[in-house]
């Protein structure tokens, strides 16, 4: 069924709102994306990647995005753009827009009187707002959504229900944090003594900037004495731990369930695939891209695609290949000692 929120857009006006050049019937109603394989008659597509060609020549689409390469391979109205995927999403974004709700305070919202809230915002069931927390204008804070005293979520943000901002966490412009997220707990600082543990006080904040993306039961510390701090544009999926005083670099998308110790410092434009593990006090180039799966122990000083999963295998296979590799010290230590002894007769024969 279409969204409540659109009628559909001509293929012409869609070409215009998001820089795409129009190839066909630029008269062509469209109401909702789908993907090549379920796209009906008031459908746009995508195409991407070249291995769903065969793909595109069977969707019922009414019309598709694809990349100026691939123009030739429909008949059907296009839009053709270098980057396919990403003029998908913007069709996408026009196509099915976030369903905010009317500004205004739920009855049952508990509002300190301190707190600033603008007209514009809107604030659900059962939603806590802290002393002198400040809401932005058409800022959204879903029901039983918790913003502790002293936050200041910027204009436009979205804070899904549930979601919780300790005292002094900042959110920026246009920021999105999903339901289960929790954002500026302690990080985990002790200091050994005598055999017992002395909890460090976590005195820093959780500051993110505009147009980041915090996904579903996310969880980012708040520093140690200096702030924890995620750039403009950093894309973060479920179930992501981040440490105390964590830096992580503007545009740089992590996958779910990547851990991260605490304070180290990610760049810009990263790729960090899911499940990684980085342990703490490292640095990481921007640019740089890790494998999921991947463990990194040390510092990255040159951007380059890093892996360190071994590949799958068939169980029986993977257990053979690691016994090897258990015997792989004495390997090479039978390697140099043949080295020697070759280098020794060498040596012995040239003398004589």
């Amino acid at each position: 069924m279409p969204d409540s929120s659109t009628r559909g857009l001509r293929l012409a006006e869609l070409a215009k709102r998001v820089d795409a050049r129009l190839d066909g019937d630029g008269d062509v109603v469209v109401v909702r994306v789908a993907t090549l394989e379920h796209a009906g008659p008031e459908s746009i597509s995508f195409l991407a990647n070249p291995r769903y060609r065969a793909k595109l020549a069977e969707t019922r689409a009414a019309a598709v995005v694809v990349a100026p390469e691939d123009a030739s391979a429909t008949a059907l109205p296009k839009l053709i753009d270098a980057n396919p995927y990403a003029t998908f999403a913007r069709v996408a974004t026009i196509l099915h827009p976030i369903e905010r709700p009317a500004p205004g305070i739920h009855a049952t919202a508990q509002i300190d009187a301190s707190a600033h809230i603008a007209r514009s915002a809107a604030v659900g069931a059962g939603a806590v707002i802290g002393a002198r927390a400040t809401i932005g204008e058409r800022v959204v804070v879903g029901a039983n959504g918790v913003v502790g005293a002293d936050a200041t979520i910027a204009d436009d943000a979205i804070v899904h229900a549930g979601a919780i901002l300790y005292p002094r966490t900042v959110i920026g412009a246009r920021s999105t944090v999903h339901s289960g997220a929790v954002i500026g707990a302690d990080g985990f600082g002790m200091a050994e003594d005598a055999g017992r543990w002395v909890r460090v006080p976590q005195i820093g904040r959780v500051v993110i900037g505009a147009d980041v993306e915090v996904g579903a039961n996310t969880t980012i510390d708040r520093g140690a004495i200096d702030d924890t701090i995620i750039e403009n544009d950093v894309k973060l999926d479920n179930q992501i731990q981040i440490g105390h005083n964590c830096f992580i670099g503007a545009h740089t998308a992590i996958a779910g369930c990547v851990g991260i110790a605490g304070a180290t410092h990610i760049g810009r434009n990263c790729r960090i695939g899911g499940a990684a593990m980085i342990t703490g006090h490292l640095e990481i180039a921007d640019g740089t891209i890790i494998s999921g799966g991947t463990t990194v122990y040390d510092s990255i000083r040159q951007p380059a695609m890093y892996t360190s999963v071994f590949p799958t295998l068939v169980h029986g296979e993977w257990k053979r290949v690691a016994m090897q590799l258990r015997r792989l010290r004495a390997l090479v230590e039978r390697v140099r000692a043949l080295e020697r002894k070759a280098k020794a007769a060498d040596d012995g024969h040239g003398s004589v």
